[in-house]
């Protein structure tokens, strides 16, 4: 005998029993949250993980449920006070922007919805394609474009590759592969590295990237990039695609766009721009004659979550051609069937888009931010973190015992201190000032030697925070050779 389904009252759900105590910690939760980030200051921007921290996190898979309230604690015990510190403004070291309440309140939002923005017909989409439509403005892109979000601008880049190449064979080779097609693309040397890794991924291998050599700004030599595609061509190759970089990760170097565009047209080349965080320069009036050229580019990547100040994650591609990207991407299958109405109208979906179903509700709080704040106080932020720049280039510059190794092309400059063995004293300056908490420099290498390389990107940085750098960097670079000559 089959048992009845038990009642309606007693059937099992994850919703709490007790609506009212979950509020009251939910309150609580929030509350912390914008508590921790109004004293931000007040914190350390990193501190080293204890080795009981990281012990206690590694316990075995819990079978029985905890309290919300013990398990809160946790995160306030364990987690809270020793993550990344990008929300702190003497965060210098890599390029993350420093997300605001806005974007967090907005991400809560998200998960209260808990779409999924792979397919169907639902606000969300509509949301995402409203961004979309406002870049295609920004870029000054035609009414074909077309834009999705993804994590980063590391999957944007690998789809662009994905398209460039199905433009490039033809619709064919999602289903008969490359069969030996030797292509070809170009990037220059001070390129990201997950253009390789894009490369790579897409089954060309990475040496099927080029990097051409740099000017004395870091900036791609055009003149030597017309001269490797000549080459390639006569030795049987088949150039298809030039990434264009707005924004270099070591100096914050732009490529001539212009050049590259007018190249790219001429030779019949995709041109991708990877404008992870520099393409946002576009929103500021004193900033966006830098990216002259980027609206003729065939396929942009960025990321809001660096200067756009959304928090991670929240990259996005935009490209010149909506039905290009649609056919590098766009599979049928039985159980994603359209309809003209329903729920699973509103074709074309995302997912035929790119390589992602399941898909978060990224976009709300991108719009939430944009909305918040508008594109002009944004350009004005970007604008801000140009200038800290330009003022620890002049303080470097004011001090005998610095020497810069790259200026401020934009919100990115490379110093290192003065010594014996310079390479080794200042990789142990930098991790110091990470472990004392004060501020978070990165290293790097320009032209061979070791730079301490500071990322103005937190909204949050002030000038008192370009002080305090200086101030440690000279304090531990005396300390240091002091006790060497010792």
């Amino acid at each position: 005998m089959k048992k009845a389904l038990p009642k309606q009252a007693s059937w099992p759900t994850l919703d709490p029993e007790d609506w009212s105590a979950l509020r009251s910690q939910a309150h609580t939760m929030l509350d912390d949250m914008l508590d921790h980030l109004e004293q931000i200051r007040e914190r350390p921007v990193w501190q080293p993980i204890p080795d009981g921290i990281r012990q206690s996190v590694q316990e075995a898979s819990p079978h029985a449920p905890n309290a919300l309230e013990s398990v809160y604690a946790e995160f306030q015990h364990a987690i809270l006070p020793y993550a990344t510190g990008n929300t702190h403004p003497g965060f210098m070291g890599w390029v993350h922007g420093g997300g605001t309440p806005i974007g967090m309140m907005a991400e809560m939002l998200a998960a209260g919805l808990n779409a999924n923005l792979g397919g169907r017909d639902h606000m969300p989409i509509e949301i995402e394609r409203q961004i979309a439509l406002w870049a295609r403005e920004w870029f000054s892109f035609p009414k074909g474009a077309s834009g999705i979000f993804v994590t980063g601008t590391s999957m944007a880049n690998l789809m662009a590759v994905l398209i460039a190449r199905t433009d490039r064979l033809g619709g064919d080779v999602r289903s008969g592969g490359l069969r030996g097609a030797a292509l070809r693309a170009y990037a220059s040397q001070a390129v990201h590295g997950c253009i390789a890794r894009a490369m790579d991924f897409a089954g060309f291998g990475s040496d099927a990237l080029r990097l051409v050599p740099t000017d004395a700004m870091h900036r791609m030599d055009v003149a030597a990039l017309a001269e490797a595609i000549a080459e390639d061509r006569k030795a049987g190759l088949l150039p298809f695609l030039v990434i264009g970089t707005a924004g270099a990760v070591d100096t914050g170097a732009i490529d001539d766009l212009a050049l590259l565009a007018a190249l790219c047209r001429k030779e019949g080349l995709w041109f991708h721009v990877d404008g992870a965080f520099g393409a946002l320069a576009i929103w500021s009036r004193e900033l966006a004659p830098r990216l002259v050229g980027i609206q003729h580019a065939d396929s942009v990547g960025f990321d809001f979550h660096k200067w756009g100040q959304v928090p991670y994650d929240a990259g996005f591609l935009l490209v010149r051609s909506g039905e290009k990207q649609r056919a590098a991407f766009a599979s049928p299958a039985a159980y994603l069937r359209r309809e003209m109405r329903g729920l699973a109208a509103g074709s074309p979906w995302p997912c035929d888009m790119g390589p992602d179903l399941s898909r978060g509700f990224r976009a709300l709080k991108t719009w939430f931010t944009l909305k918040t704040y508008g594109t002009d106080q944004l350009g004005r932020m970007i604008e801000q973190s140009c200038l800290l720049a330009r003022a620890l280039e002049t303080r470097i510059r004011a001090e005998p015992k610095l020497e810069l190794l790259a200026p401020a092309q934009l919100n990115i400059v490379c110093f290192r201190y003065l010594c014996e063995d310079m390479d080794r004293i200042n990789a142990e300056i930098v991790a110091d000032l990470h472990e004392q908490g004060r501020v978070a420099p990165s290293t790097t290498t320009i032209g061979g030697n070791l730079a301490i390389r500071a990322a103005f990107v937190n909204h949050r940085t002030e000038p008192c925070d370009v002080e305090a750098l200086i101030a440690s960097v000279l304090e531990l670079g005396f300390e240091k050779t002091a006790r060497a000559a010792a």
